[in-house]
């Protein structure tokens, strides 16, 4: 259970530029999730989201010019693939429970679920990436939003 539900107290802003502290069972939190990925905390400078990824599916390759990003992998067997343009050779490697991946701000990246059940993550973006409270339920809801193919 949430000690605190991360709201900013300053309502004009919409990533939370002046958040409160936030305190959970981490642990629970991630394996509880269902959504494929839901801001629970963020501030101007730093953003927390939970992130759910079915089998056989992926975060989409993806690039974030102006936020560094940090995954936690809890639960699952993933492939990360991290490239430093769209078209470039890119990294690969095999994580799973336990591992983090560290993406430096535009570096290209994709988070595959290798595994046979559901790939249980967080992820901190530095600074903050989407507004507090973002959530998308699916993965193609997420795809339909970046207008990926």
């Amino acid at each position: 259970m949430d000690n605190n539900i991360g709201e900013s107290t300053d309502s004009q802003s919409a990533l939370g530029q002046v958040a409160i502290p936030y305190v959970t069972d981490l642990r629970q939190e991630i394996i509880n999730n269902t959504l494929f990925y839901t801001t629970k905390w963020t501030s101007r400078n730093m953003q927390f989201a939970l992130i759910s990824v079915p089998p056989n599916s992926e975060t989409g390759l993806d690039v974030h010019y102006y936020s560094d990003q940090f995954f936690y992998v809890e639960r699952g067997d993933a492939l990360v693939i991290i490239r430093s343009c769209y078209d470039c050779p890119n990294i690969q490697s095999q994580v799973h429970d336990g591992y983090g991946i560290i993406v430096p701000a535009g570096m290209w990246h994709n988070i595959i679920n290798i595994g046979g059940s559901d790939l249980k993550m967080f992820s901190i973006f530095a600074p903050s990436l989407h507004s507090y409270n973002t959530v998308f339920r699916t993965t193609q809801e997420w795809f339909d939003y970046y207008e990926y193919d």
